[in-house]
C-alpha cells in the first residue's frame, strides 16, 4: 500500500508545480505576441488551471476507470467552490466588483444545467462527450470575444481598460519571459503534466482496488482535492494580494472547464453507464453550490461579497459532503 499512496502524492506533488510552469510559459508567450493580458487571464490562465483535471481524467479514462474522470470534474467543482473559495473568505473576506463575472456566472449556471441534462438518460456517451467538447470550444471564443470587448481605445491610442480584472491578471502574467523561455517552459509544463497524471491516477487506482472503493470515490475525494490544489494556491495568493475579482474567477473560469473539457473526455475516450450516486448524489451537490456561489458573489444591488460567515459555511458543507461519501460509497 506504500508504493501507490507515495505514487499519489508525489504525482499531485509534481502535477501542481508541471501546471504552474505550463501556464508561466503559455502566458508568457501569448503576452510576448501580443495577446492582451484580460484575454490572456481569462482563456489561458483560466484553461491552465483545469489542465490537472483534463489530463488525469484523460489517463484514468484511457485505463478504463472513466469513473475517476467523472469523479475527478464534479469532486473538484465541488472543492473549488466549497473548499477553496471558503477557505479563501476565512482568510480574507472576498468583494466582487468585475463586470466580466457578472456575465460568468449566468454562463457557470447554464453550463452546469446542459452537463447535468447530458447525464441525466444515465450515461456519459460519446455525443455527449462531442457536445461538451464543441461547447469547450464555444466558450473560448465567447471568453476572447467578452475579452476585447471589455477594452476601449484611449485618447492616446493606447488601450484603456476599465475591467478590474484586466489590472489582476497584468499583475499576474510573467514578463521578461523571451520567447524561446516561455516555449521551454510550456513544453517542460505540459510533458510533466502527462508524466505526474499517469503517475497520479497509477497510484489512485491501485488504492481503490487495496481498499475495496470505486473509482468514482477516489476521483470525488483525493484526485478531485488534490487537482483543487493549483486553484486553492491562487485564489489564496490573489485575495491576499487585494484580487478579490481575480480569486473569485479562478474559480468561475476553472469550474466552466472542469464541466465541458474535463468531463468531454470520459465521454470521448471511454463512454460509460454512471454510477447511480452521479446523478443522485454528486451532481445536486454540485448544483447547488454553484447557485450558493452566485447568491453570494452576483452582487445585485451592488458589489458582491464572500465574508468569513459564508466561508465558513462553505467549508463545513465540504466536510458535511466528505461525511456523507464517507457513509454513502465507503460502505
Amino acid at each position: 500500500m506504500l508504493i501507490p499512496w507515495l505514487a499519489v502524492v508525489g504525482g499531485l506533488i509534481m502535477l501542481v508545480w508541471s501546471a504552474e510552469r505550463f501556464v508561466h510559459g503559455a502566458a508568457g508567450l501569448a503576452r510576448n505576441l501580443g495577446v492582451s493580458p484580460l484575454v490572456i487571464g481569462m482563456t489561458i490562465m483560466g484553461f491552465g488551471t483545469s489542465a490537472p483535471e483534463m489530463l488525469v481524467a484523460g489517463m484514468a479514462a484511457s485505463g478504463g476507470n472513466p469513473s475517476m474522470g467523472i469523479g475527478n470534474a464534479l469532486g473538484s467543482n465541488i472543492a473549488n467552490i466549497a473548499l477553496v473559495l471558503g477557505i479563501t473568505a476565512l482568510i480574507m473576506p472576498l468583494t466582487v466588483d468585475s463586470g466580466i463575472l457578472r456575465r460568468e456566472f449566468p454562463v457557470l449556471f447554464a453550463i452546469t444545467l446542459l452537463a447535468g441534462g447530458l447525464m441525466l438518460d444515465g450515461d456519459l456517451s460519446t455525443s455527449d462527450g462531442g457536445i461538451l467538447l464543441g461547447s469547450t470550444a464555444l466558450l473560448l471564443v465567447w471568453m476572447v470575444w467578452l475579452g476585447k470587448r471589455s477594452q476601449i481605445p484611449s485618447t492616446t491610442g493606447e488601450v484603456a481598460v476599465t475591467e478590474p480584472l484586466s489590472s489582476d491578471f497584468e499583475n499576474e502574467i510573467p514578463t521578461g519571459l523571451s520567447t524561446g523561455q516561455a516555449i521551454f517552459w510550456a513544453v517542460i509544463g505540459l510533458v510533466a503534466l502527462v508524466l505526474s497524471s499517469k503517475l497520479l491516477v497509477w497510484g489512485a487506482v491501485d488504492i481503490a482496488r487495496d481498499l475495496g472503493i470505486s473509482d468514482l470515490i477516489i476521483g470525488l475525494t483525493i484526485i478531485a482535492v488534490g487537482t483543487s490544489l493549483p486553484e486553492l494556491a491562487a485564489s489564496v495568493m490573489s485575495a491576499l494580494k487585494g484580487e478579490d475579482d481575480m480569486a473569485v474567477g479562478n474559480i468561475i473560469g476553472s469550474n466552466m472547464f472542469n464541466l465541458l473539457a474535463v468531463l468531454a473526455l470520459p465521454g470521448l475516450i471511454a463512454p460509460s453507464v454512471l454510477a447511480p450516486e452521479v446523478m443522485q448524489r454528486d451532481f445536486p451537490v454540485v448544483l447547488a453550490l454553484t447557485v450558493a456561489l452566485f447568491l453570494m458573489a452576483y452582487g445585485f444591488k451592488g458589489p458582491g461579497r464572500i465574508n468569513r460567515l459564508e466561508g465558513g459555511l462553505l467549508v463545513v458543507a465540504f466536510g458535511a459532503y466528505m461525511a456523507w461519501l464517507g457513509f454513502t460509497g465507503l460502505s
